[in-house]
């Protein structure tokens, strides 16, 4: 790792990850076994299982207790860190207690027998001078791996009171402690709005001063389409900001953005439809797209409510069978009760808060991410102290801990 010239704090040592902690890896299986869905004693933690800072435990494996005795040396414990070093690297965190003592995947390693405060170690870890010098290891090759040496010579600028190094600790956790109770929260609301979408829109319940009886009518009866040829962006080279973004209609929806200042899709709003894959998405805004697989779909007239079809799309279940274009030949055929004009805008408008809702949580928890990053810098590095030091007198006293402001 490319030595760091950052400035330090007199009362900071910055010293090798090999200096004040051992570099251990994993192991995979046995020849001839498998990781198991069933419960065994010993759990099996994969990269896949990792997330920064833990483990996600809704589909962790188990080693089979007959293989157990060869691998019984490569187990990680809560009071260690690991870190990926294959496939996604560099994703670093500390096992919960309930998986202390779990085997490790060959494609991490874990740090232990660590000699300075354990979380400071993991911030570090998770912090811009490791985490970009992988960036960079990650560019070298197709399968790029990190070597348990490289790990070992990571430079850490550590405080040389453990005090300092916990209180630095503390606050960056209470910061990832709000992050996760956002993200469970937007979770928590996303569920509500799925099961509030399989009521509304398919007429199991109504909302007040609704009692018409719905129709049946084909998606092609409700919904014109477009080609998107003279939207198509000439150069795929897309940067993270622009004037102009660049959509699809799969998961990533905004590719990037483009300077581009012809073409420009300015009927909107409209759903975003892959002929090839049928996912879609709604675009709000002035757009180009990707490619000719994509069309743009638009109300055939005035009695239809865009945002209430493109909701009810969503609960569409469309089997994709060999690469070809769907809308023309099937999607545009299904089939859906709809009810009149003013209830489809009812319930759009029900939807439409709470994505508003999702969406403003989801700017709350991105910028308490984006607050979290400057801080780390900030504690990491030494330019704010939680703990004052004096070089002349030789003496510390805590300060009050910075308050974080995420609204």
């Amino acid at each position: 790792m490319k030595e760091n010239k950052t400035q330090y704090p007199v009362d900071w040592n910055q010293v090798r990850i090999g200096d004040i902690a051992k570099v251990k890896g994993g192991k995979r299986l046995p020849y001839g076994f498998y990781v198991v869905d069933t419960p065994t004693p010993y759990p099996y933690l994969r990269v896949l299982d990792m997330y920064p800072g833990g483990v996600n435990q809704s589909d962790i494996k188990y080693v089979p207790e007959q293989a157990f005795p060869a691998i019984q040396n490569y187990r990680i414990y809560s009071e260690d860190i690991f870190i990926s070093v294959a496939g996604s690297l560099g994703i670093v965190g500390v096992v919960p207690p309930e998986l202390s003592g779990a085997n490790l995947t060959e494609n991490a390693n874990y740090i232990t027998d660590i000699q300075c405060d354990r979380d400071y170690l993991k911030y570090w870890l998770m912090s811009h001078p490791i985490q970009n010098a992988i960036k960079l290891i990650q560019t070298t090759g197709a399968q790029p791996k990190l070597a348990l040496r490289r790990i070992a010579k990571f430079s850490v600028a550590i405080p040389q009171n453990i005090k300092e190094q916990r209180a630095i600790a503390e606050v960056l956790s209470d910061v990832d402690g709000l992050i996760n109770a956002l993200d469970a929260l937007i979770a928590k609301k996303r569920a509500i709005k799925q099961a509030t979408m399989q009521q509304l829109l398919t007429g199991k319940a109504r909302l007040p001063g609704f009692s018409r009886v719905w129709e049946t009518k084909r998606l092609g009866d409700l919904l014109a389409y477009k080609r998107p040829d003279a939207y198509i962006v000439k150069s795929t080279e897309y940067s993270e900001h622009g004037n102009i973004p660049v959509l699809t209609g799969n998961k990533a929806f905004i590719l990037g953005y483009t300077d581009e200042v012809f073409g420009i899709c300015q009927n909107f709003p409209a759903i975003i439809f892959d002929d090839f894959t049928t996912d879609n998405k709604y675009a709000t805004f002035p757009f180009k797209v990707k490619s000719s697989a994509i069309k743009l779909l638009y109300p055939k007239h005035e009695r239809v409510s865009l945002r209430f079809i493109f909701e009810r799309m969503q609960l569409i279940d469309f089997p994709l069978g060999n690469h070809k274009r769907y809308y023309i030949s099937e999607y545009q055929n299904l089939e859906l009760p709809v009810p009149d004009y003013e209830e489809q805008r009812a319930i759009a408008a029900v939807l439409s808060d709470m994505d508003a809702e999702i969406a403003a949580l989801e700017q709350r928890r991105d910028k308490t991410i984006a607050i979290k990053k400057g801080m780390m810098q900030q504690l990491l590095t030494g330019k704010v102290r939680l703990i004052k030091y004096s070089a002349s007198k030789g003496k510390e006293d805590e300060t009050k801990q910075p308050k974080i402001n995420t609204t």
